[in-house]
């Protein structure tokens, strides 16, 4: 709008609405100033309840942004690493990751007639969950190869997108991705603001969670670690060059698995750490045993209510081993049905 050209109609008129923009201006400037140091007044894990997490969590990382004191760890160094199922969102009753594998088996059904008759698809097809477990490890990677392989990596990305966008959890009725802990997004988005880099080190597949983690966790792609299958670079009958997934696994991010990938792939030791399975255990283990202050975690599926409430007999997110070497070395464990005031983000009304 041109206010001088319109002055020449309105004279007066525009001379106060100038006045109101400048003093409407200033208003905006000196709230923009002041936000941040509400901001960082305020409690910046509003979801947590008080207690020795939540204090650990604040005391090691005041203590690590501290300059003048002794545990200072210079901000490139601030490496803070997360398992994903169980640790950042819910895994229960099965893997996202899997859940989507049984709704693609069922989904290209009818181009493999023969599935109705070989397990483990017979199975995914039928909802015989008794002959799908019964099916092992090796029933599991069959799925994966026939519903992960044959495509590019775009294709890929294409189909766990569509697929993220209409499925709904069982329990709850919630899109998967709306069933990120809101605790946890809190601490990703407090430690980032002090400094750290954070990223995803999990069994997950690697292509699949790149496609949801910077919308739901502000982690982008490239700080993403996980299980990998062969990827082959072809021309397409185009002649634009592809990356075709393969069927065979190349690296499981899980167990041992975990500080190999945050070597390879990140190549800082870290110095926080959560998980919370003995999947996690090695990635803990490896995180302690470095120089200097270091805070390793484990979320307790302790709230049945809910969310869900498991450890040591549970055939996911099992956590046995670990939660004994956390209460032997006095690593912090998060309580969910006594830390967390809230498990899941608030739906809008």
């Amino acid at each position: 709008m041109n206010l001088d050209r319109l002055g020449r109609g309105f004279g007066p008129r525009v001379t106060a609405l100038r006045g109101v923009l400048a003093a409407s201006l200033m208003l905006c400037l000196a709230a923009c100033a002041n936000a941040p140091a509400q901001t960082a007044g305020g409690d910046p894990l509003p979801s947590w309840n008080d207690g020795s997490a939540k204090s650990a969590i604040v005391a090691f990382v005041g203590d690590i942004t501290d300059e003048s004191g002794p545990d200072f760890v210079p901000a490139a160094e601030r490496i803070a690493t997360f398992d994903n199922d169980g640790t950042l969102w819910a895994e229960q009753p099965v893997y996202f990751q899997f859940a989507f594998a049984m709704d693609r088996v069922k989904a290209l059904a009818p181009e493999h007639p023969e599935w109705r008759d070989t397990q483990p698809f017979q199975a995914v097809i039928e909802g015989d969950r008794e002959a799908l477990a019964a099916s092992g490890e090796k029933g599991l990677l069959e799925i994966v190869a026939a519903t992960h392989a044959g495509m590019t990596t775009d294709e890929f990305s294409a189909v766990v997108a569509d697929w993220f966008a209409t499925a709904r959890h069982p329990r709850f009725d919630r899109p998967y991705t709306e069933l990120a802990y809101q605790p946890m997004l809190e601490l990703l988005a407090y430690l980032r603001a002090e400094g750290f880099k954070t990223f995803i080190v999990s069994g997950g597949g690697i292509e699949f969670m790149r496609v949801f983690t910077e919308r739901v966790y502000g982690i982008p792609p490239e700080q993403v670690v996980g299980s990998s299958g062969v990827v082959k670079f072809e021309l397409g009958p185009d002649g634009k060059p592809v990356l075709l997934k393969g069927a065979e696994i190349e690296f499981v991010d899980d167990g041992p698995g975990k500080p190999v990938g945050i070597n390879r792939f990140i190549g800082r030791r870290p110095i926080m750490a959560f998980g919370n399975s003995d999947g996690d255990l090695q990635m803990l283990q490896w995180t302690t045993a470095g120089d200097g202050l270091r805070f390793v975690g484990l979320v307790h599926h302790t709230d049945a209510e809910r969310e869900w409430a498991y450890d040591r007999d549970s055939h996911i997110g099992r956590l046995d081993k670990a939660l004994d070497e956390a209460n032997a070395k006095g690593w912090t464990v998060v309580d969910m049905r006594n830390d967390w005031k809230t498990i899941f983000a608030e739906l809008p009304k």
